[in-house]
């Protein structure tokens, strides 16, 4: 009885996850269906770990109304950011700029690093909307200018004394391809620590994953420029993703 009451435990333990948390991911962009893929995401990889995911989508009539974030926020441990060029209710951005603040963790993908940045031509609706101009190089570390030309897939290879991160364990660099344009983000942040670098033919080679910390209670921030929707088809940056929510919920 002693033996199967310490298997049975054992078997508790495998399924469990280490750090099972609450999860939000924030989705508003037009380009690359994360409104369908990061759901997606959410049920077949990251739920089934024990982790609860909300979903903030933008609102339908409103593409910079990104109702509940607000309320999602005041309990979450981790936001996941998919937004591209969004000028949010000046409470609902505050409410992101909050949560970092207290130290807390954040993911980027893709259009991430232009989230809250407004093009210069471009103005906020009204005074009780906000931007947040400086969200790619103050909280991600990156430089986000453009995309290269070309439809290349992006071949990922390894940073310079990126080996042993724990965000890259158990991936095979041969299976991990982005599937979308090559996005200019040089030069990173000096604070920012690379971890992948992405090529194409006759173009630069270009930053495409990598950590940084944000504020003076130094919230853990992971962004990847991949996340095309094809790349969700692939097992390699769907472990990339989920590495990446693992190493920020860690302490």
């Amino acid at each position: 009885m002693k033996i199967l009451r310490h298997l049975a435990i054992a078997l508790t333990l495998l399924v469990l996850p280490a750090q099972a948390a609450n999860l939000v991911f924030m989705i508003g962009e037009d380009e690359y269906l994360t409104w369908e893929t990061l759901p997606a995401f959410a049920k077949s990889d990251v739920e089934p770990l024990g982790h609860k995911v909300t979903i903030i989508h933008a609102d339908a009539a409103d593409k910079n109304n990104f109702p509940g974030i607000v309320e999602a926020l005041k309990d979450a441990d981790l936001l996941l950011v998919s937004v591209r060029r969004r000028t949010p209710p000046t409470e609902q951005l505050d409410a992101v700029r909050a949560f970092l603040a207290a130290g807390k963790p954040l993911l980027g993908i893709r259009t991430a690093s232009h989230a809250f940045a407004l093009r210069p031509k471009d103005k906020l609706i009204d005074d009780k909307h906000a931007n947040w101009q400086e969200f790619d190089p103050e909280v991600l570390g990156g430089s986000y200018t453009n995309h290269h030309k070309g439809e290349d897939k992006t071949i990922c290879t390894l940073a310079p004394g990126a080996e042993d991160h724990e965000i890259l364990k158990g991936i095979t660099l041969t299976e991990l391809i982005g599937n979308g344009t090559l996005y200019k983000n040089t030069p990173l942040a000096k604070t920012a620590t690379p971890l992948l670098i992405g090529t194409i033919p006759n173009q630069p080679a270009e930053p495409i994953a990598w950590t940084h910390r944000f504020g003076p209670k130094q919230a853990k921030v992971f962004y990847t420029s991949l996340g095309h929707a094809d790349d969700f088809k692939e097992p390699a940056f769907r472990k990339l993703m989920l590495n990446g929510i693992a190493w920020a919920l860690a302490h």
